[in-house]
């Protein structure tokens, strides 16, 4: 058998019987009984995720209360797809941005000590959505206040929303967030109230 054939079936047979190896170590996937507790979707209510709007409206009104009062966090989880996560951004003290990932479950233990000593309510004012399919974008202008009644809020920007209805349902895939700075105003066609 010539060379050149010989050297191409050894590399034809290695080839072939190292496919099982790198398949035996991909992770195998995880079903909904085999997630931490903490990533099981908890059941909601059907109002809470029958529409963008509605889901949009649970998100803002779980968080928003006065100071000591307690959340509704199982509300909130149930709210988001299992392995979502929350993106916070922020300007860095020493320049520059930086962005953190959270889960729901660190954001409700962070937020969950900020909440005990401080009234906190954040609204929708604007809303810029994009939907194809079972999948939306939604830039929604938010306003967070310390008292609803307070005449300017402490804070605005725009969370970014990522929807995802699975046929019978919506979910939140993500939240990533940045506030408005000297730096980066809010232009007008983001407080435009339209949806």
């Amino acid at each position: 058998m010539p060379r050149p054939i010989l050297a191409f079936l050894i590399l034809l047979l290695i080839s072939v019987n190292s496919v099982p190896l790198f398949a035996q170590n991909q992770p195998n996937p995880v079903t909904p009984s085999q997630q931490p507790v903490a990533t099981q979707p908890h059941e909601a209510k059907p109002a809470d995720v029958a529409s963008p709007d509605a889901i949009l409206a649970a998100a803002y009104d779980v968080i928003s209360g006065p100071a000591g009062q307690e959340r509704d966090w199982d509300r909130m989880r149930s709210l988001f797809y299992p392995g979502a996560q929350l993106i916070r951004t922020a300007v860095k003290k020493e320049g520059g941005l930086s962005a953190a990932f959270l889960t729901p479950e660190d954001y409700i233990n962070r937020a969950g000590s900020y909440f005990k000593k401080n009234s906190f309510f954040e609204r929708e004012v604007a809303r810029r959505s994009e939907r194809w399919g079972s999948i939306m974008q939604v830039f929604s202008t938010y306003e967070s206040r310390h008292d609803p009644k307070d005449p300017v809020p402490f804070a605005r920007g725009i969370n970014s929303f990522q929807l995802f209805f699975d046929g019978t349902r919506w979910w939140i895939m993500t939240i990533y967030w940045a506030e408005e700075t000297a730096q980066t105003p809010l232009p007008p066609e983001f407080l435009a109230p339209s949806h």
